[in-house]
């Protein structure tokens, strides 16, 4: 019994430390606008399988890249103060436990892929290109941030798509605008590093622009998200439901541009990821009202 309870108790460790290493909670960001996704394809009624082989394919894609973030930077974490605690450089989790994840995550990833259409499946390289090709661009590029918008935006368009099987221009406007998202509030992350990175050759746009550009370009992306955001109303049938957690989003993305504007770096990771854990399950629920309050406009 207690080799049991020792074997529990390592083992709950280990997945913690992973948990950690991956930081599971940013689930939060692409997760919530993904269901938006399929709840505004469908007219508020996904098939049960369907919506469980999605959210397996967008939890097991989110984490398996993260891991591998993790296990291709860690020599750079390991370099940056900042960085040099996560649980991967410090040694609290080893180097073949994240392994074992990552792909543990790929082969969920691919499965629940083929069991959803052959669109799906057929996109898995262009998804794992993008997913093992992120940690490589801020190597060589201060677009980096937007190829991570990119990637994780194309949860949402890969929510579309699994009801679908097939391209249409009313997927666009809501993936462009979580791709612009997470664009934003990733170069404002970065601003913690500006000097760390300059030192060692990793390229951002704080890095390259400065931290006012930095901002402004931010801001641009945020401007960006909020536009096609509204006009992802043209393509569905939402109404003020919808718009009024757009505003909502809007005022969030304010504070969180405010915060940075002080620049101390003390706020930044208040106001690029703990503010923006808000704002996509904000935007989910006031689509969720909008489809299915009483008298809403899917007549539900």
């Amino acid at each position: 019994m207690e080799k049991l309870r020792r074997f529990i108790r390592r083992e709950t460790r280990r997945g913690q430390g992973i948990s950690r290493a991956v930081m599971l909670e940013h689930t939060l960001f692409s997760l919530p606008l993904a269901i938006c996704a399929f709840l505004l394809e469908s007219g508020g009624r996904p098939g049960f399988s369907t919506v469980l082989w999605i959210l397996l394919a967008v939890f097991a894609a989110r984490n398996g890249a993260n891991a591998l973030n993790r296990l291709i930077d860690r020599k750079i974490d390991a370099e940056n103060p900042r960085t040099a605690d996560r649980d991967l450089p410090s040694g609290r989790v080893k180097l073949r436990d994240l392994w074992i994840f990552t792909i543990v995550c790929g082969l969920l990833f691919l499965f629940s892929a083929a069991m959803l259409n052959p669109l799906c499946l057929f996109l898995v390289p262009l998804g794992a290109l993008l997913i093992g090709g992120y940690s490589f661009t801020k190597r060589f590029t201060w677009l980096c941030h937007f190829w991570l918008g990119i990637t994780c935006s194309a949860a949402v368009m890969g929510s579309f798509l699994a009801l679908s099987g097939r391209f249409e221009i009313r997927y666009f406007p809501l993936t462009i605008a979580a791709a612009l998202w997470i664009a934003g509030f990733d170069i404002i992350y970065a601003l913690q590093d500006i000097d760390h990175d300059r030192s060692h050759g990793i390229h951002s746009v704080p890095a390259r622009f400065g931290y006012p550009g930095a901002l402004y370009i931010a801001g641009m992306s945020h401007g960006g998200t909020l536009f096609f955001l509204l006009v992802n109303m043209a393509f569905f049938k939402v109404g003020l439901w919808y718009a009024a957690g757009v505003v909502i989003a809007a005022l969030i993305l304010v504070a969180e541009h405010i915060l940075a504007w002080k620049g101390d770096v003390k706020w930044i990771p208040l106001a690029s990821y703990h503010l923006n854990q808000i704002l996509s399950p904000v935007v989910l629920l006031f689509t969720v009202l909008d489809i299915y309050m009483p008298g809403g406009l899917y007549g539900l």
